[in-house]
């Protein structure tokens, strides 16, 4: 095993009362010039964070940041088990070293950010603003693991196999069952089960559009949308939202006269990262509109069971009467981030969506299905969903008024109707990118704007998730957002 270490140490070189952020970002550059030179190439292994970390005299969350900041870039990739290795140079244009008086490049992997963001994210000490996900501490994941665990154990000897599509039975009904309770008509026959809605709406995807095709979607979009679009080698036509939050229709007609769209890809409820819950009339009009097209929908409606009014939302697929409605959903937002179980509603496509669910991933776990089943029935899903709305729409109001306190004067805030996240556009000087390095070496993750949309459109927005418990700690880190960004205007 190679015992090579980067060289010179750094620790005696800096100023006095250096902070962890140039310790961080030297470090960083330290690393990756020892890179450009040849001394580590492609697929060779570089020090452990520990080693770095003893060599450097440096903590390992000052390492680890280093070399994540490394990783946004494209330089290295981490491997499981295994540790750091230098990345191969492609074509791909990444994010850039950048001094901390100047832009960054406006071009990004954005998918190894993506990475880079989940993987600081899991980080002990980090200040979880950045997740796409809500609190765990919010969900009773734990009673569903002893839901599944029992399943498993009383199926131990090979009396149970994980459910062909569409789905297992018995949570098809729990399913369908939720959806009649919120006054919304479900076909039992329609659902086909997926291993949680990125796969119901890839899925969806395939059935109606080809490599080539454009796929409209509001922006700002999430990106986890957007990457699955280009992913299938499909190409996004974004559409901007309205100041209620629905997307422009007269935006949307221009984009639909001016050139073919295979579908579009929406979401009516609280979308992340705008959180905003588009009006009864304009679903209506919306639908109406497509399908009089013949261009279909597929809908995501994995938060529409997190909202703060006083009933629940109404879908797309209710105003759907030609099947051009793909209907997906999950539990992953309210019920269990661990247990990944999502559904579609294809309507007319819905052989074509099982056909797809069977020669990909064949089947799904029948015991998560039939814990989930089993929660559904006798677990108060309601009583749960009304505690969790009631603590997010508290944390939506006290994250806003904090942001609107800490951060410089211009800086804008969306008002959520649902969901966990908050949009924030900062003053246009502002760049998100340089935020999201500086924070992640303050132990602080954000989510930054370039991520939801394709050109660079949102470099001065962010999204911050709102759902975990607000403590003094939390309220320092927001303050200190702010003033990182006022720091950064006056310095540019």
């Amino acid at each position: 095993m190679s015992t090579t270490t980067f060289a010179p140490a750094l620790v005696g070189h800096g100023k006095q009362g250096e902070g962890l952020s140039t310790l961080y970002h030297r470090l960083a550059d330290v690393i990756q010039q020892s890179i450009d030179q040849g001394i580590f190439r492609a697929g060779e292994k570089i020090p452990s964070v520990r080693k770095a970390s003893q060599h450097h005299r440096m903590s390992i969350s000052t390492v680890l940041r280093a070399y994540l900041l490394l990783e946004s870039r494209g330089v290295i990739e981490s491997r499981p088990q295994s540790g750091y290795f230098v990345r191969a140079r492609t074509a791909v244009p990444t994010v850039r070293a950048a001094q901390s008086d100047g832009p960054l490049l406006e071009d990004v992997d954005v998918a190894r950010l993506m990475l880079s963001t989940l993987r600081a994210i899991q980080m002990d000490d980090a200040v979880p603003f950045g997740s796409p996900y809500p609190n765990p501490a919010l969900l009773p994941c734990e009673r569903i693991a002893q839901y599944a665990n029992t399943q498993a154990r009383r199926h131990s000897k090979g009396t149970m196999l994980d459910d062909l599509p569409p789905g297992n039975p018995a949570f098809i009904r729990q399913l369908a069952r939720r959806y009649v309770g919120n006054g919304q008509q479900a076909d039992p026959n329609e659902f086909v089960v997926t291993i949680g809605a990125t796969e119901a709406v890839r899925l969806c995807l395939q059935a109606v559009a080809r490599p080539g095709d454009a796929i409209v979607v509001e922006s700002p979009s999430y990106y986890g949308t957007l990457e699955t679009i280009a992913h299938l080698g499909m190409r996004a036509v974004e559409v901007a939202t309205d100041s209620s939050g629905s997307i422009d229709m007269g935006e949307l007609a221009r984009a639909v006269s001016g050139q073919r769209i295979a579908a579009c890809m929406l979401t009516a409820n609280h979308p992340n990262p705008l959180g905003r819950q588009m009006p009864e009339e304009k679903k209506r009009g919306l639908v109406k509109f497509l399908t009089s097209r013949d261009i279909p929908i597929i809908e995501n409606d994995e938060y529409s069971e997190l909202y703060f009014g006083a009933t629940h939302p109404a879908s797309l697929k209710s105003f759907d009467t030609r099947g051009l409605v793909l209907h997906c959903g999950s539990f992953s937002r309210c019920l269990t981030h661990r247990h990944r179980i999502g559904w579609a509603l294809p309507g007319r496509f819905r052989q074509q969506v099982e056909k797809l669910k069977f020669l990909s991933t064949l089947t799904t776990p029948a015991n998560v299905q039939l814990a989930l089943a089993e929660y559904l029935k006798n677990d108060g899903y309601d009583h749960h969903l009304r505690r969790l709305r009631k603590v997010l729409a508290q944390n939506a109001n006290i994250m806003r008024s904090a942001v609107q306190r800490f951060f410089p004067a211009g800086t804008r805030t969306s008002t959520p109707t649902g969901g966990y996240v908050l949009w924030v556009e900062l003053p246009k000087q502002a760049n998100s990118l340089a935020l999201y390095r500086d924070a992640l070496a303050c132990g602080i993750t954000i989510a930054p704007g370039r991520l939801f949309g394709t050109t660079g459109q949102f470099n001065h927005h962010l999204r911050l998730n709102f759902s975990g418990d607000w403590t003094p700690a939390t309220e320092h880190a927001i303050r200190t957002l702010g003033q990182m960004v006022s720091t950064s205007m006056h310095r540019g």
